[in-house]
């Protein structure tokens, strides 16, 4: 088993840049840190995926992690049609640590285990709720044709009206950044676990 472990993890791409940790942080890492820390997500044995690569950019990982607070916390979307949208995001953007970190965040709050295969597959999802594939086909057709059309656009007004759906093009646009962060720099998840997106060759 550590050997199949350590098999997987050879196959990875490396983090791009050097971890930092506690004793390392300036006083604006170190702020940020605690920005992250103080806020809705709480503390944790150390920052990793964005968290940690924005400590290279503290002034711009300060304003992240606040607007990024803002969209997963206090948008008028329920979790389950926030964690919808973020998984076909991370879906898209095939980012292995943000399907790690909210898969499971998307199944807690309500979004179908079958669901969350179905995305991460790539398929039209054959269990899923109206609300959810009403989300799912307006994230996937904005990535796309980079524009909504009328009758995707007016599936989703009717259930989140002017600024549910303002509030979700801000979430996708957030997330879309997230993993643009996390594939550039190659954030790492967890060696015992099986990549969840095939690595472009």
């Amino acid at each position: 088993m550590a050997k199949k472990a350590a098999k997987k993890a050879a196959k990875r791409p490396p983090y791009r840049l050097k971890h930092i940790g506690d004793e390392q942080m300036s006083a604006l890492q170190r702020a940020l840190r605690d920005a992250i820390y103080s806020g809705p997500r709480g503390i944790r044995k150390r920052l990793t995926g964005p968290f940690q690569i924005w400590l290279n950019a503290p002034e711009l990982g300060h304003l992240a992690q606040a607007l990024g607070a803002h969209v997963r916390y206090k948008t008028s979307l329920s979790p389950r049609l926030s964690e919808t949208a973020i998984l076909v995001t991370a879906q898209i953007w095939k980012a292995h640590y943000e399907w790690f970190a909210h898969a499971p965040m998307a199944e807690k709050a309500g979004v179908k285990p079958a669901t969350v295969k179905d995305i991460q597959a790539g398929r039209v999802p054959k269990q899923a709720a109206k609300d959810e594939l009403a989300i799912i086909d307006f994230v996937k057709e904005m990535y796309k044709t980079r524009r909504v059309s009328d009758k995707t656009y007016k599936r989703v007004h009717a259930f989140l009206g002017d600024a549910g759906v303002v509030e979700l093009v801000g979430i996708c646009g957030y997330y879309a950044m997230i993993s643009m962060t996390l594939n550039v720099f190659r954030a790492q998840i967890p060696e015992d676990a099986a990549l969840p997106f095939a690595e472009p060759k």
